[in-house]
């Protein structure tokens, strides 16, 4: 076991054989899951937020990283078979961007319907239940996230290519001894972010729980937070997809910081889509609503409060 763990080079592994193989992709994937990562984390925390309970939390986070996990076992699978071309070119990662971007908005309208009185849609995959009333001239509906909407997540964004991917594609698979064993690396770099995205997902969802309201309150906030942060951290990915297809030079350009690991090592675009859509705009969606809930609350106790 101590020369398993020895020969684990996670920043630059070269010529790795056997066990060693597995244990640097499972142990890649959990740095992947722990760093800042624009293909994991605001989906995590936009399907986690939005499940407003531990158990719901971890389930889509389960969800999501399986979904991953299929996917980079596949396409592990391809890159033994000299197949990694077709996925790994220059401009990949915006391409994904693109389509993660529109997924995560098309999401953000199921799980959050926004309309005013004089629109009425009637669309069978969309089941809306109405909540508090009618606020500013708009109808309020909120509707809970399917379950399968992280799995289509998870495959589409395990398509991004970075130096994880590139380490797991280039170095691990190729070192398996056969075609039947090619999936392997992919399936436990998969395996290792499954493991931190149950953590994170589990705790998003305990966060969302723990807001002092009633659950029909806790429900509204949740639900508002990750609608909040599918739509408008799919519209940043789709803005940030054309801007590095249409200016791949600028979109390139990032700050080296000096840390050896990966997702830490250079500073760019990558931060700027995570920051945006998981501070910027759900965090900051969860505090705000938060606070609306208990304002109303606390109005609704006072002696002249509105009638329970």
């Amino acid at each position: 076991m101590t020369g398993i763990l020895a020969a684990i080079n996670l920043w630059n592994p070269t010529h790795v054989a056997g066990f060693a193989i597995v244990g640097t992709a499972f142990v890649l994937g959990m740095v992947h899951g722990v760093t800042p990562d624009e293909h994991t984390w605001p989906i995590t925390f936009s399907y986690s937020i939005g499940g407003y309970s531990t158990r719901r939390g971890l389930r889509a986070a389960l969800t999501f990283s399986l979904a991953f996990t299929v996917q980079r076992a596949l396409a592990s699978e391809l890159a033994y078979l000299g197949l990694s071309h077709l996925f790994t070119f220059a401009s990949v990662d915006y391409v994904v961007y693109l389509v993660v971007g529109a997924v995560m908005a098309a999401a953000g309208v199921v799980v959050v319907v926004r309309r005013r009185r004089t629109i009425h849609l009637h669309l069978p995959w969309l089941r809306t239940h109405p909540t508090d009333g009618d606020r500013a001239g708009q109808h309020l509906a909120l509707d809970d996230p399917r379950p399968w909407m992280p799995a289509v997540h998870g495959f589409v964004a395990g398509w991004g290519f970075g130096a994880f991917a590139l380490i797991v594609y280039t170095v691990l698979a190729p070192a398996e001894h056969s075609a039947m064993w090619g999936w392997v690396p992919g399936a436990c770099f998969g395996l290792g972010t499954t493991v931190v995205q149950v953590v994170a997902g589990t705790l998003f969802g305990l966060v969302a729980a723990r807001r002092g309201l009633d659950p029909e309150a806790i429900r509204r906030v949740a639900l508002r937070a990750a609608g909040n942060t599918l739509t408008w951290g799919g519209v940043a990915f789709v803005v940030g997809g054309a801007f590095g297809l249409l200016f791949p030079d600028v979109a390139g350009l990032s700050l080296a910081t000096g840390v050896h690991v990966h997702n830490l090592a250079h500073l760019g675009i990558a931060l700027v889509l995570v920051t945006v859509t998981v501070v910027g705009v759900g965090l900051t969606t969860l505090v705000r609503q938060t606070r609306a809930e208990t304002r109303l609350v606390k109005a609704a106790a006072s002696p002249g409060g509105p009638a329970g």
